[in-house]
């Protein structure tokens, strides 16, 4: 968290302060980016007064350059994308020339206590922002498990955490954002303002226009979650308890993991001030701490059926307890090298590299995303088992994560599971704004090697595909997708996208398609440039290089969020 974002008027005068809000809402009327941001940084510099004007400024200047950008490739009918920074997709990145550049919107510009809401720029990390608010005692209601992930992406993508059986999508926890559409112009959009884009833009990835600020939800924060491991021993047994523990209004977090078809966990969590004294706190982001998933593993592999165990952790160490190992994609490094041992004195030696943001940098320099099967994938509770039992036998890939998502509003780019008929009346009835949704579903992360040739490779991931709409199921966008543009057009709701792209003056942007797609033949032709970088181990090496040099292992080793002790009364 940047100093600008924490300091406070200490020494000014009322009359200073209002002074210096007018003077901002008299500059931001007579920019160029019109009344809309007018009324927008009115409303929320007569709120934040308190707050530094300066980064509300920097703030207005930022989208003014953006906003130019913009109209610029519209007036010139050119298409661009838009660069964030960094990025937690296993797509592999874009090499377009025409860029708009919003990395600089990187800042948590207030935080009301009173009313309980952040404005959050778009490229602030989770755990920048998680640190942001704990100053104040409250929390997000969905935090995403990766520290890395921005605010920004949370919105445009899709993010599902372990709380979202309860609060839904990260997005569905914001109360409105800040875009710039397409033809340069700025908007505010929210649930009662612009309410079709508000609800369109939340995972269409960016491709409805560029999302530049958002009023978020806060809740209250506790010191610690006591989780609890509930060992199940079978796929059925899985899938019934986490439905019965998402029906307990006492669980504020749930998901589970399944180790073997014979081997699982569903892990409730429940936020609490209270630790009985003669128990320990349980931590994982320190380099000689567990992994989270190898942890729940050895508590639970020798348990007799139907047991449970507790920990205490600190609320920050929950939520970012998947960082480590990148849930366990970690592993795979291991197995990819051969001939490192897999143990707790390499885990602790290797640290660095285990930390989901060097992971996403060396994942993609060393080639191995197009080798990795990574997908989350959301069904009807009633076929989920059917699912597991089809990807065990078909990829053998173990474990697996579950986690229980709230229905979601459609039409949606989001994991849904409501037939396509009902998209479509939705459309009809709602033009857009649908106020019908899915069923309750469950997450399925299948995450682990592929077969080494690209056309077998291809043909699993959309035999998967396949799969998943047979039994009513969706996938998240943010990893590799198979299906051919008509395919495409018959999961998701086409003219609902399209009317929304024309609307608000989105032609020039890339579709969703566009950016979710993978070229298979595009790949196959520049195979021959990626020769060196897909040979053992030079692949691997060269993405541990790529990934040193990022320098992003001092984030983690810096972070404020970890556990220090000392904390505990």
């Amino acid at each position: 968290m940047s100093s600008n974002a924490t300091r406070r008027f200490g020494t000014d005068s009322q009359e200073t302060a209002e002074t210096r809000v007018t003077a901002a809402m008299c500059y931001s009327l007579s920019s160029s980016v019109g009344l809309e941001r007018f009324f927008f940084a009115q409303s929320h510099l007569a709120l934040h007064h308190a707050q530094p004007l300066s980064i509300m400024e920097n703030h207005v200047h930022a989208i003014k350059r953006v906003a130019a950008a913009v109209r610029g490739f519209s007036e010139r009918g050119e298409s661009y994308r838009i660069f964030h920074g960094s990025s937690n997709s296993t797509r592999p990145p874009s090499s377009d020339h025409n860029v708009v550049d919003i990395s600089a919107l990187s800042n948590v510009v207030s935080i009301d206590t009173g009313a309980r809401v952040a404005l959050v720029e778009p490229n602030v990390p989770m755990d920048r922002l998680v640190e942001a608010t704990l100053r104040h005692g409250l929390i997000p209601p969905v935090v995403m498990e990766f520290p890395g992930i921005t605010a920004g992406g949370g919105f445009s993508g899709t993010s599902g955490e372990s709380s979202s059986f309860r609060h839904g999508f990260f997005d569905e926890t914001i109360n409105s954002v800040e875009m710039i559409l397409g033809n340069g112009q700025i908007v505010k959009a929210s649930r009662n303002e612009r309410a079709d884009l508000f609800h369109g833009a939340a995972g269409a990835v960016g491709t409805l226009g560029i999302m530049t600020l958002m009023e978020l939800r806060l809740i209250e924060a506790k010191k610690f979650v006591r989780t609890t491991y509930h060992r199940v021993n079978s796929t059925a047994e899985a899938v019934a308890r986490i439905q019965v523990e998402t029906s307990d209004p006492k669980n504020d977090y749930i998901d589970g993991i399944l180790f073997s078809k014979d081997h699982g966990v569903i892990i409730t969590g429940q936020l609490t001030n209270n630790k009985p004294a003669n128990r320990q706190l349980q931590t994982f982001s320190d380099a000689a701490d567990p992994w989270f998933y190898l942890h729940v593993q050895d508590k639970t592999q020798n348990a007799s059926p139907h047991c449970y165990f507790t920990d205490y952790i600190p609320l920050t160490e929950y939520l970012f307890r998947y960082d480590r190992a990148g849930f366990w994609v970690g592993r795979q490094g291991y197995t990819y090298f051969k001939y490192i041992p897999f143990n707790s004195f390499f885990r602790w030696f290797l640290d660095d590299f285990s930390h989901t943001r060097m992971l996403y940098h060396a994942l993609h320099a060393g080639g191995i995303s197009s080798r990795f099967i990574v997908q989350d994938l959301a069904l009807p509770y009633d076929t989920a088992e059917t699912f597991i039992n089809y990807a065990a036998g078909e990829f053998n890939i173990w474990p697996l994560w579950l986690c229980p998502l709230r229905e979601t509003p459609t039409p949606t780019f989001h994991p849904v599971t409501c037939e396509k008929s009902d998209l479509a009346d939705s459309h009809e009835k709602h033009n857009g704004t649908s106020a019908t949704s899915s069923r309750p579903m469950l997450n399925i992360g299948v995450w682990g090697w592929g077969p080494q040739e690209l056309s077998e490779f291809v043909l699993k991931n959309r035999v998967l595909e396949d799969k998943l709409r047979q039994l009513g199921g969706r996938k998240w966008l943010y990893a590799h997708c198979y299906y051919t543009e008509d395919e495409f057009w018959d999961v998701y709701d086409r003219s609902w996208y399209h009317a929304l792209r024309e609307k608000y003056s989105a032609t020039t942007l890339p579709t969703v398609f566009d950016k979710v797609n993978i070229n298979i033949h595009k790949r196959e032709r520049n195979e021959w440039t990626k020769y060196l970088i897909n040979t053992w181990p030079i692949g691997g090496l060269y993405g541990m290089w790529v990934a040193l040099l990022s320098g992003d292992y001092r984030l983690h080793r810096n972070a404020q969020w970890k556990y220090k002790g000392g904390e505990e009364s």
